[in-house]
């Protein structure tokens, strides 16, 4: 049997598990603050300042986990592949998800959350990995615009339909069913990731030809032999991994300001309550989810003017660092909500534009045996980042007071900027000798 166009039924599935990936993740920022949810039930004797203190430090743990994931599963698909290593991931964070109905208390949520970060961090580097496997470097913008069109939408998503199944359902039973979907998710997987393009027996000729050829990052070494993996000393013996590794430990916080505190934002600064976030919660991911897709054409239709690989990317990076500036600058005073909203809306189109650009380098500069530890160190770099700002939001941040956040993410756009120009003067392969 053969199945036309299967790299993109591929793709599919890893974008549909960033949407699982997505739910599950923001479901306890959803169920904390809602009506008779966790905060309620757990701490009625605090104030909002205390709830938000323990939710803050809840989700640094979270994403330390998930900086750890990071490195940890960029290694375990480079040894064990994208079947195996997906398999893993989503297993284990489905898992993790359930757990979340039988703990209470702090340490409960902490080692359930811990436990979420470790698997759920294997979606990124493992869609840097299939991106690589089953794409030739000029679709790769566009697959990596589909799957963070996935993560988008499922961000998007997940605050209404959490918050509608709140209203109806104990929080205990939120997170049973949407653990279950993950499992679901994994036989379509066994099914149509089998194996690697080179073996799959389901890809057209044409397809298969379309791949192999187009990938310039499976070239051989300047003396000829197949190129191995790199040890993680040698690729950080690089300077443009280190540009790469900055970039993403500049602009990833900026996503998880929103993906963390959009619901103690509106809360806490709009008092606001689980109507008012069920209606306003998913505007912003609206603006990401366009972003995922604008990102990822913008980049084809500059590749087809016939521009370099260095050019694409580092024009649609800027593009996007340059819609996110001046908007995290004007959410400093939004005056309304619905401002509030449609302001972040910008800043994660302009987020979303510029990241999937940014999560190809590493396979622009590496061959396919090394995209997933470059890019789990990278995110790995960006977790770190996040949770000092999460701990920042969460410690020292009054609660109604968000504006010096939004600045200091603007200047992290400008880290970004300086992380792709200047670490990286040309996005190209960089040739190895196997030592």
């Amino acid at each position: 049997m053969k199945v036309k166009g299967l790299r993109w039924w591929v793709v599919g599935l890893v974008a549909l598990a960033a949407v699982i990936n997505y739910i599950d993740r923001q479901a306890f920022s959803v169920l904390w603050e809602a009506e008779g949810g966790i905060a309620d039930e757990l701490y009625p004797e605090l104030d909002n300042a205390g709830r938000k203190r323990i939710y803050g430090r809840i989700g640094v743990y979270f994403i330390i986990a998930y900086a750890l994931g990071q490195a940890l599963f960029g290694r375990i698909f480079d040894k064990l592949g994208t079947k195996l290593g997906f398999a893993l991931s989503i297993g284990f964070w489905s898992l993790a998800t359930g757990l979340h109905a039988i703990v209470r208390g702090f340490a409960g949520f902490t080692f359930v959350r811990v436990l979420l970060g470790l698997s759920e961090a294997g979606n990124w580097p493992g869609a840097a990995k299939a991106n690589a496997e089953w794409f030739p470097t000029k679709e790769r913008a566009v697959a990596q615009g589909i799957f963070n069109f996935g993560a988008s939408f499922g961000a998007m998503i997940s605050i209404p339909v959490i918050g509608l199944l709140a209203q109806k359902l104990h929080w205990q039973v939120v997170f049973l069913i949407i653990s279950v979907i993950g499992f679901i998710w994994l036989i379509p997987w066994f099914i149509y990731a089998k194996t690697t393009p080179k073996k799959h027996p389901w890809l057209t000729d044409k397809e298969k030809d379309l791949i192999l050829t187009g990938q310039k990052n499976e070239e051989l070494t300047d003396d000829g032999q197949e190129q191995k993996s790199l040890s993680y000393l040698k690729i950080l013996s690089s300077k443009q991994s280190w540009g790469v590794i900055l970039a993403s430990a500049a602009i990833d916080p900026i996503w998880w300001i929103f993906v963390i505190w959009i619901p103690n934002y509106l809360v806490n600064v709009f008092e606001m309550g689980i109507e008012g976030i069920t209606k306003l919660g998913w505007v912003p991911f609206l603006g990401a989810m366009i972003g995922a897709w604008f990102g990822g054409l913008l980049a084809k239709a500059f590749f087809n003017k016939g521009w370099s690989v260095n050019k694409v990317r580092k024009m649609t990076i800027g593009i996007g660092c340059a819609i996110m500036l001046p908007a995290l600058l004007s959410l400093s005073n939004p005056g309304s909500p619905l401002i509030a909203v449609i302001i972040m809306a910008v800043i994660l189109f302009g987020f979303q534009t510029a990241i999937g650009n940014i999560q190809t380098l590493p396979s622009d500069l590496y061959n396919g045996k090394s995209v997933g530890t470059l890019s789990g160190l990278a995110g790995m770099s960006a977790k770190f980042a996040a949770a000092a700002l999460t701990w920042y939001i969460a410690d020292k941040l009054p609660a109604d007071k968000y504006s010096l956040v939004f600045i200091i993410g603007a200047a992290l756009v400008g880290i970004v900027i300086f992380s792709v120009w200047v670490l990286i003067p040309k996005v190209e392969l960089i040739k190895q000798k196997n030592n």
